[in-house]
């Protein structure tokens, strides 16, 4: 298991699109993919599930990601959420 400390950095936070791309991105890797917030744990490739974290910019998340490509998951992940669109 690898996990990340990451502060959002997209100039629009995690609002519908962005957390729509953020999904594709985490689903398009085998390892599973969370996002903590505050005590909630979601399930990065879940849309409800990570639209109900409602995140701004600025926000300070942990990633987890645990499989075979968890290395290349986190990073992909945090590329994201760190570059601002």
């Amino acid at each position: 298991m690898t996990k990340r400390e990451i502060t959002i950095r997209l100039d629009s936070g995690l609002e519908t699109r962005p957390v729509a791309i953020l999904v594709q991105m985490a689903s398009q890797f085998q390892s599973e993919v969370y996002i903590e917030s505050e005590n909630r744990r979601v399930n990065a490739k879940s849309i409800m599930g990570m639209m109900t974290l409602g995140l701004d910019t600025g926000a300070e998340v942990t990633v987890s990601t645990n499989g075979s490509d968890e290395q290349e998951a986190i990073n992909c992940i945090e590329a994201y959420l760190t570059k601002n669109v």
